[in-house]
């Protein structure tokens, strides 16, 4: 339980980074951070899975390249489900899913 507390945190911290770093993606408060945040894994707990079963082929012909793009989209999806948490085009969530990304390793690396 407390690890799933931990890596909720670092994802909160992670889509704060994003949205400093990257002007096309906001997010109002931190609590609107958390609940993006919780969104986020949901939805890569729930449907990644999916998504990387159904695309299978293409992933295997693009050398794995595609799972960015199955990110990005689950990152933009978070961004249209949240209030307060704007993703305004595919290239941000594309962009913002690697800085998500980045991040996440980074923390767990430290943690």
């Amino acid at each position: 339980m407390i690890r799933i507390l931990i890596g909720w945190a670092i994802l909160t911290v992670a889509v704060m980074v994003a949205s400093a770093l990257l002007p096309g993606v906001r997010v109002k408060n931190w609590g609107t951070a958390f609940v993006g945040a919780a969104i986020l894994g949901i939805l890569n707990a729930l449907l990644r899975p999916i998504l990387v079963f159904l695309t299978f082929p293409i992933t295997i012909v693009t050398l794995g390249l595609f799972l960015f793009v199955i990110n990005a989209l689950l990152f933009q999806l978070a961004g249209a489900i949240v209030d307060g948490f704007e993703v305004k085009s595919f290239g941000w969530a594309l962009l913002g899913s690697l800085v998500v990304s980045a991040v996440s390793v980074l923390a767990s690396m430290v943690l």
